[in-house]
């Protein structure tokens, strides 16, 4: 009786268990997905068409979302869009992903 007990208040703790080093690994980044710490040096830079293209091949996302100064935008969340904000002077203020 007390080898069946003991056994069936050690399966719950088991299953939370955790293969050691699992947690150590850096997550994997999806294919497309966007790296904004990439293209950071875009920051200052006039606004354009070609600089778009660099962003995105900068930052590997697979779409591009220009904010104009003072717009609202929608909160969805896209792993794989860089989002470029600039201001009245067409000088990119920002680069997020999203």
């Amino acid at each position: 009786m007390r080898l069946i007990f003991a056994a069936m208040t050690a399966l719950p703790l088991a299953a939370c268990a955790t293969a050691s080093g699992a947690d150590d690994l850096p997550a994997a980044r999806a294919e497309g997905s966007c790296n904004a710490a990439a293209a950071q040096g875009h920051i200052g830079h006039t606004a354009s068409q070609g600089m778009g293209a660099a962003i995105l091949k900068d930052s590997g996302a697979q779409s591009l979302r220009w904010g104009p100064p003072e717009s609202a935008w929608t909160m969805d969340y896209r792993p794989d869009r860089v989002n470029v904000r600039y201001d009245r002077d067409m000088k990119i203020t920002e680069v997020t992903c999203g």
